[in-house]
């Protein structure tokens, strides 16, 4: 298998939401219902202050995610998954949206809890170098990162097992995995603050 040897562009991202509102099956798939759960009950805190999302897609997740958080900023790079997340979660108005594109852009401010699932293998490790140095800048004392991702076969820049491996090792120094689990089809790390209290 060839794999692509740049990050995946906006546009990939644009053509495969304008075939299908739904691509993935969040809406309607048991396994993304039960993949949702174990991410929230991964979540150490009841509540978290200020809160970020990376990938937010249609707002599925975002939703639920919404309901522990006091402030959430959900990203996509996709606009069209945005409109349907804003959609989705109208009656939320502590949550934002934003249309963007990183690791080239990044929102500005600290984050308790930044939550990147099912993304980090469509970038290739100069961009996961890239993404982790904002992160590092990004998290508060005692922050939550986690990371949900497939570990099957992909035909995306990286397997879901290497992306995760690269952005563990660029945050190394400021971040340590606190928790880890896996099963047959993903892999759930929760990485913390070097120092910070369980």
């Amino acid at each position: 298998m060839t794999r692509p040897t740049e990050s995946l562009p906006p546009d990939y991202f644009d053509g495969i939401y304008a075939g299908n509102p739904d691509p993935w099956g969040f809406t309607t798939s048991a396994y993304e219902a039960a993949k949702y759960d174990a991410t929230l009950a991964a979540l150490s805190r009841d509540t978290y202050g200020e809160a970020l999302e990376v990938g937010c897609s249609i707002g599925v997740l975002t939703r639920r995610l919404a309901e522990r958080c006091t402030r959430l900023l959900s990203l996509d790079v996709a606009e069209t998954a945005i409109a349907a997340a804003r959609a989705r979660c109208a009656d939320s108005p502590h949550v934002a949206f934003l249309h963007a594109a990183v690791p080239d852009a990044w929102p500005p401010g600290r984050f308790d809890l930044i939550l990147v699932s099912e993304v980090l293998y469509f970038f290739t490790r100069a961009d996961l170098a890239r993404l982790a140095g904002h992160m590092v800048q990004a998290v508060k004392p005692g922050a939550d990162i986690v990371l949900v991702h497939w570990i099957g076969e992909t035909n995306y820049p990286l397997s879901g097992d290497d992306a995760v491996e690269a952005l563990i090792a660029g945050t190394a120094g400021t971040l340590e995995p606190y928790r880890q689990t896996r099963t047959d089809r993903y892999r759930l790390d929760v990485l913390r603050t070097i120092g910070a209290t369980p």
